[in-house]
């Protein structure tokens, strides 16, 4: 900290505290109620970059893949009422994500504070906090000298324990206010780092339990996943499962956790589960959940592992204390941060010849045999519109990727052929290489990738459905102004498909309400600036996917898509059928 002179507004001194947490992209959307904070990114832009936003929930999402891929709080500044709420969506995918962020929300100047002023709205009451809500902390800042404190806590806050989004509102004429005080004097050392917290937590004691339990199990089987895993931690990971001969399942939209080309990798324990996993699970002895908070989906809807007894012996390591035993009740809970754990299991004591040994490795057999594709054959060659083989294409994905390239998501069935067929080389090669939202929200994908390509550089492709692109697609824009290169690829079937096929299994043939006309998506892309491209065949497809790699601007690859193919279980007799009526018709 060093002292200054000259009277600072409060604007500048937040960007201040800002650089000095380490923070090097902001995104949002601008406001007048934080012109000030504008004037302060434009004071220090040789330090600070402010990423303009097409919509708030775009913004959102672009802080929150920010916060995952680095593992610091991303950052996003919004206005108040109407941007506030936009932005809630992002803020609710790092709440259930458990993503370290820090939503900063423009309000109204303090003299017209609760009398329902322009855009006016209660922040605490809509935000939370609360174990359910939408942020971990809601606060505001009405003294320009305490800007510091909170922003620190702000950051700490986002870190600790399970780490979340946090809310700090800013009353516009706070922001105006000079004063000369004391200011951060240059960028801080990271505060928070991950090995750092909890680093008691895992005790001697845990270890010598969980040994003895390991030492009983006959058919163990680990889930990995959660906020807060370092490369270093994962390759911790590794060598204890390694040591132990484990079976190590990814927990939902967590993949890149564990190497997908281990042999002892079981798959991953989500959404379209591999049936062979779903069994091993349930004939598991004893399952260790390894940072993951085990939600409704990782847990099978809570039968995989029933709540709140589980039919397997449960082990639970989390770095929040809040999230142990309160769902489901273990054999052995231990609050402890991810690389910590990590590297004491890794130091633990293994059997030279662990007797479920031939079980992890038949696990991994399971998992091979799930990402075979069926193909479908037999098909005269008017038919092959719209039976693009998705297993092929995320094979040529495979093929041609570096290890390091960044693939993003958003939510619907169609995300379900990434997830079953992409192999993930995991963060124990150094990156994280998996952007997507836990909570199922729609629309994440695109801004996910955009964010990524602007704050990595690297490789970056985005899987997405026709209802889901058009829920945050304008942020293209966005990705063009920055130079910021994406591949997407578009699954166009015509239907919000999730649902439909939900809603075709509980009221069949009463379908309403998940048709959708589309607009021309290649077209939209080049409005854009992107490269469109269309293809209706899967031999198209690796030459448009090879064109857009070479290319220095982002490409969208629309796929037109049967809609029976409705999921990687669909029938190939059915999607047959249907391919052979729409010729005859």
């Amino acid at each position: 900290m060093t002292q200054t002179t000259k009277p600072e507004i409060g604007g500048h001194l937040l960007v201040q505290c800002l650089v000095a947490q380490g923070v090097t992209h902001v995104f949002g959307v601008p406001g007048e109620s934080y012109l000030a904070v504008l004037d302060g990114f434009y004071q220090y832009r040789d330090q600070i970059s402010f990423i303009v936003n097409r919509q708030e929930g775009g913004a959102a999402y672009m802080a929150e893949a920010h916060g995952k891929l680095t593992g610091r709080p991303g950052v996003c500044f919004v206005t108040r009422g109407p941007g506030a709420t936009n932005a809630s969506i992002g803020l609710h995918t790092a709440f259930q994500d458990s993503t370290p962020m820090v939503l900063f929300v423009g309000d109204v100047a303090s003299d017209t504070r609760d009398r329902e002023a322009f855009q006016e709205m209660n922040y605490l009451s809509f935000f939370g906090p609360s174990t359910k809500g939408l942020a971990k902390l809601v606060e505001r800042i009405d003294d320009v000298k305490r800007i510091p404190e909170y922003v620190a806590r702000a950051f700490a806050t986002a870190m600790n324990g399970r780490r979340g989004p946090v809310v700090l509102v800013l009353p516009e004429d706070m922001l105006t206010h000079a004063i000369s005080a004391a200011s951060p004097g240059g960028p801080l050392p990271h505060a928070f780092p991950a090995a750092a917290v909890l680093e008691t937590g895992f005790s001697q004691r845990s270890g010598a339990a969980l040994r003895e339990l390991l030492l009983k199990a006959e058919r163990p089987m680990v889930i990995a996943g959660g906020s807060g895993w370092t490369p270093q931690a994962a390759a911790h990971l590794q060598r204890f499962a390694e040591n132990w001969s484990l079976p190590v399942a990814n927990a939902f939209r967590f993949q890149d956790t564990f190497d997908n080309h281990h042999p002892f990798y079981a798959g991953d324990v989500g959404l379209g589960i591999s049936p062979a996993l779903a069994k091993r699970m349930a004939q598991s002895d004893l399952i260790l959940a390894f940072g993951p908070r085990l939600g409704e989906i990782t847990s099978g809807s809570y039968t995989l592992i029933e709540a709140p007894q589980p039919k397997q012996a449960l082990v639970h390591i989390h770095a929040s204390a809040d999230e142990l035993n309160r769902v489901f009740q273990t054999r052995l809970a231990i609050h402890a941060s991810l690389p910590a754990a990590a590297e004491a299991l890794a130091a633990l004591s293994a059997p030279e010849n662990p007797t479920w040994r031939a079980w992890s490795l038949a696990c991994n057999e399971d998992y091979q045999a799930n990402i075979r594709p069926a193909v479908i054959t037999n098909l005269p060659a008017d038919t092959q519109r719209g039976l693009v083989n998705m297993a092929k294409v995320i094979a040529t994905l495979q093929k041609h990727l570096p290890v390091d390239a960044v693939l993003t998501n958003g939510a619907g069935n169609f995300a379900s052929w990434l997830h079953r067929y992409f192999c993930y080389h995991g963060l124990a090669k150094g990156h994280k290489t998996q952007l997507a939202p836990t909570n199922g929200s729609m629309g994440y994908g695109v801004p996910a990738g955009i964010a990524a390509a602007i704050t990595t550089g690297r490789v970056v492709v985005t899987l997405a459905g026709d209802g889901d692109f058009l829920m945050t697609g304008q942020e293209l824009a966005t990705a063009a102004q920055y130079g910021a290169k994406t591949i997407v690829i578009v699954l166009n079937n015509g239907m919000y498909g999730t649902i439909r096929m939900h809603q075709e299994r509980e009221y069949p043939e009463r379908v309403t309400g998940t048709a959708l006309a589309n607009p021309d998506f290649a077209g939209l892309a080049r409005a854009y600036g992107y490269v469109g491209e269309r293809i209706e065949r899967t031999d198209q497809f690796e030459a448009a996917f090879l064109a857009a790699l070479e290319r220095p601007q982002g490409t969208l690859i629309e796929i037109i898509q049967e809609p029976q193919a409705i999921s990687t279980r669909a029938s190939l007799e059915d999607i047959r059928q249907a391919a052979l009526k729409r010729l005859a018709s």
